[in-house]
């Protein structure tokens, strides 16, 4: 099913979707470079149905499956000169925002050539030269199936950056609920409060309009309602199709208003030696000290739009309780015990 969103990916939403992925491609490319992770996507039998419905369509497929949790420049140095040698003219993306991300710094530096290393930083023109590109997500978060930005590391400099601009959107993103019903518990709270985070800052970034502030009140509402029942294993096609629905809206706004200070906090710390940080936990140690220094500001700011923040306070205690409720100490993240979930409370 084809969804209409204010961005130029276009989204093919729907149960089932990904065994479309070949029918989708044909229309992009004739040989395919499948950039996944290391593992999960193998796993669970992704990858193999991705590559056998583009080789049912025609479309050969080559996979580069070495993507890390924050991908590397010199990983995606490596899947770039597989595409080249192979002579791909299509990328596709196959995880989380990491494999995502991976699979857009392939398509902008493939045909530039060089190394990822010089777009780093680097905002590029709706005319850059890029391989086109499809966005699979398989968890529900990051929405880099629709935004205009990759975020990379440096391993020669040691920074981590974005390459943003319209030559970096996906040409096409399928979204299949189903694939997110194989995501740990603990997984599923990091990315989703990435999802939440993309929600709240489009309701006070610098560039927020009605219209973002619209898709963030959406999004919210969406994961308020479905994530707690997830959480506690109470799955269902309902709430997966919601938490996607969440995600795609989060990117529309990252991709229209952008984002606020936790992100780009989040994306330095994801640079730092040593610091083995998932993106969704790294905003989640980060927001309730912002959102504490930021709600008085955004209490002022809502009486020019009441509807936005009028609910401020509850949100704050709302958002700022998840990383207790998520990392309780002397819980971690394995055993997920169903206590951890007990009490929740939008309130």
């Amino acid at each position: 099913m084809k969804v209409d969103l204010d961005v130029p990916t276009r989204v093919e939403f729907g149960r089932g979707e990904l065994d479309r992925a070949g029918t989708h491609a044909t229309a992009l490319g004739t040989h395919a470079l499948v950039v996944t992770g290391r593992s999960a996507a193998r796993t669970h039998g992704y990858l193999d149905r991705v590559v056998t419905s583009l080789e049912a369509a025609g479309v050969r497929a080559t996979v580069f499956d070495r993507v890390s949790a924050n991908p590397r420049s010199d990983e995606v140095d490596e899947a770039t000169a597989q595409a080249r040698a192979q002579g791909c003219d299509l990328v596709v993306g196959l995880g989380g925002g990491s494999a995502l991300d991976a699979a857009k710094g392939v398509s902008v530096t493939a045909p530039a050539g060089g190394s990822v290393r010089d777009l780093i930083g680097v905002t590029l023109g709706p005319q850059a030269p890029g391989l086109p590109l499809l966005a699979v997500p398989t968890t529900a978060g990051s929405g880099s199936e629709v935004t205009k930005g990759a975020i990379i590391t440096d391993t020669v400099r040691g920074f981590r950056s974005g390459i943003r601009g319209d030559a970096v959107f996906p040409r096409t993103a399928i979204v299949d609920p189903d694939l997110i019903a194989s995501v740990p518990r603990a997984v599923m709270a990091e990315t989703v409060f990435d999802s939440f985070a993309h929600a709240v800052e489009g309701c006070v970034a610098a560039r927020a309009d009605e219209a973002s502030r619209a898709r963030a009140h959406q999004a919210i509402e969406l994961i308020a309602t479905h994530l707690p029942a997830v959480l506690k294993g109470e799955d269902s096609a309902e709430a997966r199709e919601a938490l996607c629905r969440a995600a795609l809206l989060g990117g529309v706004n990252v991709a229209n208003v952008s984002t606020c200070l936790p992100h780009r906090m989040q994306q330095a710390m994801g640079s730092l030696p040593g610091v083995d940080l998932a993106h969704g936990r790294g905003l989640a140690v980060l927001y309730p000290s912002w959102l504490r220094h930021t709600a008085p500001w955004c209490r002022t700011s809502s009486r020019r739009s009441p509807s936005c923040w009028a609910a401020t306070p509850s949100t704050t205690r709302w958002a700022g309780s998840w990383p207790q409720r998520v990392w309780r100490p002397g819980c971690g993240t394995a055993g997920w015990p169903g206590t951890t979930w007990t009490g929740w409370s939008r309130a």
